[in-house]
């Protein structure tokens, strides 16, 4: 038998990741990706590569560079999502065994 929330009689659910270490990882990983970005973007204009060309060249080289270098946070923030959506599939059955405890509901009714 498994084991029910005292403050809610339901299923002791596993706590997700809060909202706010959800955004902090997404942040996290969006800064880091701009930074690289606008790193390459000045050497490239350093170099003598500025305007729209030294842009389009910045983004190119740092699209494989970000998969590389930004492996860590990326796996961060994939870990919060899918902690996230565990927990959404989690409550979503202990919904759906509570409305329909025998598990015989017919679709079609």
């Amino acid at each position: 038998m498994s084991e029910q929330c005292p403050s809610t009689g339901g299923p002791n659910l596993p706590e997700p990741p809060g909202i706010r270490r959800s955004m902090g990882a997404l942040w996290l990983y969006t800064l880091l990706r701009a930074t690289l970005f606008l790193a390459l973007w000045g050497i490239l204009w350093l170099v003598g590569l500025g305007g729209f060309l030294g842009a389009v060249i910045a983004l190119a080289l740092s699209l494989p560079l970000s998969y590389v270098l930004l492996a860590r946070p990326r796996a961060r923030l994939s870990e919060t999502i899918e902690q996230r959506i565990d927990r959404q599939r989690a409550r979503k059955a202990a919904l759906d065994a509570e409305l329909d405890p025998d598990g015989q509901s017919d679709p079609d009714a």
